[in-house]
């Protein structure tokens, strides 16, 4: 059987064995109850990784970022976003389906806000305009291929939340990439945010599941929040078993899929049709326009998947994800089917 080269997303990634072999061993109990060890081992390293009081184990990330939304605002209030963003773009509108506030997106350069623009639109609440009580960062930045929000940026705009009292929440899914990526601790960029969500199921590898930080009294009402949205899981140990492995033992490999992604980018960045910055990947993300005479965006995916290569349609062109499980055949399958099909 032929190999497939699977590029659509890290989620793809499959566990490892060490991670099989954690979950057959795990010891569990309930974790509605407080009971699951493994689980509470989970949370308690997620919660020291991040320099947070407290860390609370979801099913994804969007739960992760829907329960810290809705713990960090109440009704009628304005959530600031980036215009890009998941959580504004990708979430399934839970801003303001479970939330019930109003997303006040605001444009960047590649992922950072300005934050002075931040600034300008924080708004107090009266009978015409809701209360700007939340500001969403994101860090690595998905849409704006797996762009690394710097630390100077981050530290601005806490200055600004810090003048208007408002919190922060950063969406982390890939925060170890931006920190293999820049040498940054992860720690540096979660002292920044009154919260964090950070994913277990993409680059590190484990089959589900997520985390949230920040204060513990903070993490006590995100539990209940969770429990509502039916995430409270039982013998979930067997599954937070992988997470322990994601966190201990797959966080330095990142950097491989960070070359592999930057190897991709520079060997198609010249090929007709291909609108791409090879500087701009920084991390394991390489999205890219095409403008070709012979190809659409579609067609061009479907002739790829004929060659057993994978890859998703995204709204500023094509995104191709590198991670544990795409290797350096498949980074070479992929450069010479774009060069059989592009070039004249």
């Amino acid at each position: 059987m032929e190999r497939w080269s699977d590029f659509r997303s890290d989620t793809v990634t499959k566990p490892t064995e060490a991670m099989r072999r954690a979950m057959a061993e795990a010891e569990v109990g309930d974790d509605v109850l407080g009971d699951d060890p493994t689980v509470q081992k989970l949370e308690a390293l997620a919660a020291e990784i991040m320099g947070k009081e407290a860390a609370l184990y979801v099913p994804s990330g969007t739960m992760g970022n829907a329960v810290a939304v809705k713990v960090w605002t109440r009704e009628l209030e304005e959530v600031i976003v980036e215009a890009r963003s998941h959580i504004y773009n990708m979430e399934s509108t839970h801003l303001t389906f479970i939330s019930r506030v109003n997303p006040r997106p605001l444009p960047s350069r590649r992922g950072a806000m300005d934050p002075e623009d931040i600034a300008r639109n924080i708004r107090q609440a009266s009978v015409h305009t809701p209360r700007t009580s939340l500001i969403c960062l994101e860090n690595t930045h998905n849409n704006w291929s797996g762009a690394v929000i710097p630390l100077e940026n981050m530290k601005a705009t806490r200055e600004v939340a810090d003048r208007f009292g408002v919190k922060i929440h950063l969406d982390g899914a890939r925060i170890f990439n931006a920190s293999i990526a820049s040498g940054i601790p992860v720690k540096e960029y979660a002292k920044l945010v009154d919260s964090i969500m950070f994913c277990l199921s993409k680059g590190l590898s484990a089959p589900v599941g997520s985390m949230l930080a920040g204060p513990k009294d903070f993490i006590d009402q995100a539990r209940r929040v969770r429990k509502a949205l039916g995430g409270g899981m039982r013998q979930a140990g067997v599954l937070a078993a992988c997470g322990i492995i994601a966190l201990t033992q797959m966080v330095d490999r990142l950097k491989e899929d960070h070359d592999r992604a930057k190897r991709l980018a520079k060997a198609i960045a010249e090929l007709p049709g291909i609108i791409l910055n090879p500087e701009e990947i920084e991390t394991n993300i390489v999205i890219f326009g095409l403008n070709h005479p012979r190809w659409s965006i579609p067609a061009f995916l479907e002739e790829l998947k004929k060659r057993h290569i994978l890859a998703l349609p995204v709204s500023r062109g094509i995104r191709f994800v590198t991670h544990k499980d795409v290797n350096d055949e498949d980074i070479d399958r992929a450069i010479e089917a774009f060069q059989q099909l592009l070039s004249f």
